[in-house]
């Protein structure tokens, strides 16, 4: 949608020069809870993978909420996007062994990270939201693959 409407796509030079917002990543080191090294280190290596998962999902929150005030056509969506993010940000939290370990960013952070975000001209306001949104997705079909592999896991041991 945001390349059809606003000519925001993938491979625009603007996107490239512009993606510097340092967004939750699940990476390989994270082991997408998936490949254990060994059954010892099992349950750490898991709970390690839903920490890194609920801190990135709390992080997002910051970022949609921008979306939410940018993109103001799609707002219901946003807002239902919004609540469930949280919503599965404290579930997942919930799962992991000692969830004070889980970084929920600090109101001082957010609001540091809200004022970067509006700082930006319409243009980049549009490739911003492009690259927020291309990015939760990701993190979203990385984070439904580690779920779905603890969930069957912690069910058979």
């Amino acid at each position: 949608q945001m390349c059809e409407k606003f000519t925001v796509c993938e491979n625009s030079m603007e996107m490239l020069l512009r993606n510097d917002l340092n967004l939750p990543k699940v990476t390989e080191e994270d082991g997408h809870c998936s490949s254990v090294p060994d059954s010892l280190t099992f349950l750490s290596f898991q709970d390690k993978c839903l920490r890194k998962i609920s801190s990135g999902l709390y992080t997002f929150q910051t970022y949609l909420e921008y979306i939410k005030e940018t993109f103001a056509s799609e707002k219901q969506n946003v807002e239902s996007l919004c609540y469930s993010t949280e919503h599965l940000a404290h579930t997942i939290r919930r799962m992991v062994i000692n969830p004070d370990e889980v970084v929920i960013p600090d109101p001082a952070t957010q609001e540091s990270l809200r004022a970067k975000l509006r700082s930006g001209k319409s243009w980049i306001e549009k490739i911003t939201t492009h690259l927020i949104l291309r990015d939760f997705t990701s993190f979203m079909e990385k984070t439904v693959r580690a779920v779905r592999y603890v969930k069957n896991t912690r069910s058979y041991s």
